[in-house]
């Protein structure tokens, strides 16, 4: 059994008794690839990111854990959106039960190559055609698809 498991729209979902800030980023290549990590907890693909620490901005934490999940450096070039659903709620082998609470940037990669951290077990660019067949949490696919629709303004939800 993984350390971790996502519910989400389910009835049958512990309730939450804890609630983080989190960031992540939403990084493409030149060829509109999306940068991802295959969770080493979970096993499903997702965007890099992980929860924010004391003394630091949400931001900083979104550049600081995509570095220490993908070995990548990146900046921040936007603000894909802030995803708060009370319905996915992350249940964790402590006993600790998240609700979500994700800020989702957009980004681009500045220096770095690729790694694998011990909390993934793959990483690289993925094409959208390669999401379909992939396993990806529907809250991760939300924000691939509100990425592709090309919103004018960021996701609030």
């Amino acid at each position: 059994m993984s350390s971790r498991r996502d519910y989400y729209r389910d009835p049958s979902a512990p309730r939450a008794n804890s609630l983080v800030p989190g960031g992540s980023v939403l990084v493409t290549d030149g060829a509109g690839r999306i940068l991802m990590q295959r969770r080493g907890d979970s096993g499903n693909w997702s965007l890099p990111g992980g929860a924010m620490e004391i003394g630091e901005t949400l931001e900083e934490c979104a550049v600081r854990e995509t570095k220490e999940e993908t070995g990548l450096d990146i900046e921040i070039t936007g603000l894909l959106g802030i995803y708060t659903d009370p319905e996915h709620v992350i249940e964790y082998g402590d006993g600790e039960v998240r609700q979500e609470f994700a800020v989702t940037y957009l980004g681009r990669v500045v220096g770095g190559e690729i790694a694998v951290s011990s909390e993934s077990t793959e990483v690289r660019f993925v094409g959208a055609d390669e999401l379909v067949g992939l396993p990806v949490h529907p809250t991760v696919r939300l924000r691939i698809g509100h990425f592709e629709e090309g919103r004018p303004a960021p996701y609030l939800g």
